[in-house]
């Protein structure tokens, strides 16, 4: 497995957070480029890299599906290991990118774990739950979530079998990606500014 190409942000001795991005856009996008410079200005050193997929997008124009989940853990390994090993790193990301850093957190023996819009079951298959390694976890674990959001609502989660481990913020009236409606009196850029202030300050401890 090669390792993958970083883009950082932050300083270079501030906390280490790698990032990997969720299955439909790259690190780059608008919601990566936000949390990852939001948590850069408060001195972590931020890690971003893709899976060999979007890669390829990103070099041919391809729009294919995710890789198979053992490249995308091989990747999320190579990772680690190029940022220094697993004693330096919380290691999480947007939806696909977190689940996947949630599958190997444990093994990796990883600082802590950080999931941004956790996919608790797939868009409108609310029997299909992924938590069963979840409920014993053992990495200390920051789960950001909007209270509304498609793939794992707060009334969804709330009757799930969850690690001690795991802490949820709820954001308020939150899709997947965060964003409230108009009509919930809340704004994006509140709800993205609450996250990277709760992602902070877990990775700082």
């Amino acid at each position: 497995m090669e390792t993958p190409a970083f883009l950082f942000d932050g300083p270079g001795d501030g906390p280490i957070l790698i990032l990997a991005h969720g299955a439909g856009a790259p690190m780059d996008s608008p919601f990566m480029n936000t949390m990852a410079r939001g948590l850069a200005a408060r001195g972590l050193r931020v890690a971003r890299f893709e899976f060999p997929y979007m890669q390829r997008r990103r070099e041919t124009g391809e729009r294919k599906p995710p890789d198979r989940e053992a490249v995308l853990l091989q990747t999320w390994r190579a990772a680690i290991d190029a940022m220094g090993g697993a004693e330096r790193v919380v290691v999480g990301g947007k939806s696909m990118g977190g689940r996947m850093a949630s599958l190997i957190a444990d093994e990796a023996g990883v600082r802590g774990l950080v999931c941004l819009g956790y996919p608790f079951h797939p868009m409108g298959r609310p029997d299909r739950l992924r938590v069963a390694h979840l409920a014993d976890l053992r990495t200390p674990t920051l789960i950001v979530q909007g209270t509304r959001d498609g793939l794992g609502s707060r009334e969804e989660v709330e009757g799930y079998a969850l690690s001690p481990r795991i802490r949820v913020v709820w954001l308020p009236d939150g899709d997947h990606s965060f964003k409230p409606r108009a009509s919930s009196g809340r704004t994006e850029r509140q709800n993205l500014e609450e996250a990277v202030e709760a992602v902070a300050g877990f990775v700082r401890g």
